[in-house]
């Protein structure tokens, strides 16, 4: 449904992290802290932010900002951004992960094993930050600073990250400090992630799922260990064209029935916003693996896809099959020119496997 006024933007935990740095940094060295804080993001925008918290001791300065996501359904919407800044030795500004903030164990996400799952823009905003402070009241700049998210921990749980790598909390994140409704780039950047961590872990075959019933289906049916699954949902063409630049060797699309034969129909955007299934065109399938015209109109003219598969597996027509392997050829155009094996599977509703391509 489209929504009845303009969707608001928000703010990305990255740029929270920034701004609530800045001013816990010109708290400790000018004793008061900056409210609302102003810093500029990565294409120049200059915003401001309110602090929700402030607090200054003899060695530290700690700042927070509560995130808000405007109108898109980020699981940080309304989560406290802190940012703890104490002096340091020669060497710039350091990173440390607080409370709620992850640690990177595994390797292929923007910053190594080791060090908090702060990204390399919201490093750099950071940085930025600090430095402004440090040249208005002429200091070196060498800070540790540390962020943390209250109950990060426990809401990193509804995210990517343990899948990722990312133990202990949420990760920093903005690549603009903007965040756009319902843009989805949080998504696209966790199947990005898991693939590049999987090529860098030596993982040879990855399965993208759109949903959670395919997750647990095809990693059973090749026995593939968590960091392989890829939790793609909609989003078959972002990551086949990620899988072009980045390849690994073995690739397995799984999906319901209407989605894989979206993809069959040459949709690489599976949401039904884009569009439904053309039955009929499903239907000359059926004709093509031996359908008669009273079972292909009934598939033609089916309330659901599912309902027009129930149909073709009653007469023991290889519909899913058929579905699978068109689906598995749109899927090889994306990635030509490399060397990915790729397969489709197709599972029903109770995850019985309906189709599958040839390979």
């Amino acid at each position: 449904m489209k929504p009845d006024r303009p969707l608001k933007r928000g703010w990305t935990t990255g740029a929270c992290a920034a701004a609530a740095a800045k001013s816990a940094y010109t708290a400790l060295l000018a004793g008061t802290f900056e409210d609302p804080v102003t810093i500029a993001l990565p294409r120049g925008e200059r915003v401001a932010f309110a602090l929700a918290r402030q607090e200054l001791t003899a060695d530290a300065a700690t700042a927070a900002i509560v995130k808000d996501a405007g109108d898109d359904p980020d699981v940080t919407h309304g989560a406290l951004v802190e940012a703890t800044v104490r002096t340091a030795e020669a060497g710039g500004v350091r990173f440390r992960a607080g409370p709620g903030v992850g640690t990177v164990t595994k390797p292929g996400l923007p910053v190594g094993p080791g060090e908090p799952a702060i990204n390399p823009v919201p490093r750099r905003m950071i940085a930025a930050a600090i430095a402004d402070v440090a040249q208005v009241h002429k200091a070196t700049g060498d800070v540790e600073v540390e962020i943390s998210i209250p109950g990060g921990e426990e809401l990193a749980k509804k995210t990517m990250n343990g899948r990722l790598g990312i133990v202990g909390g949420l990760s920093i994140l903005g690549t603009t400090g903007i965040v756009v409704p319902y843009s989805c780039a949080a998504w696209i950047h966790s199947i990005y992630s898991g693939i590049d961590v999987a090529r860098a872990t030596g993982i040879a075959h990855v399965a993208g799922a759109t949903g959670s019933t395919s997750e647990a289906a095809v990693q059973r049916y090749y026995d593939l260990p968590e960091s392989a699954l890829i939790d793609m949902g909609d989003f078959v063409g972002g990551m086949l064209k990620h899988l072009r630049k980045h390849p690994v060797p073995r690739v397995t699309i799984a999906g319901g029935v209407a989605k894989m034969t979206k993809l069959a129909q040459g949709r690489l955007d599976l949401h039904s916003g884009k569009g439904g299934v053309d039955r009929a065109a499903l239907a000359e399938v059926a004709r093509q693996v031996g359908a008669g015209e009273a079972v292909a109109t009934a598939i033609a003219t089916a309330n659901t896809t599912a309902l027009a598969f129930q149909v073709a597996t009653a007469e023991g027509l290889a519909l899913g099959n058929a579905i699978a392997e068109a689906a598995r050829r749109e899927a090889e155009a994306v990635i030509a020119g490399t060397e990915i094996e790729i397969d489709v599977l197709i599972f029903d509703r109770e995850s019985n496997l309906v189709g599958k391509s040839a390979r």
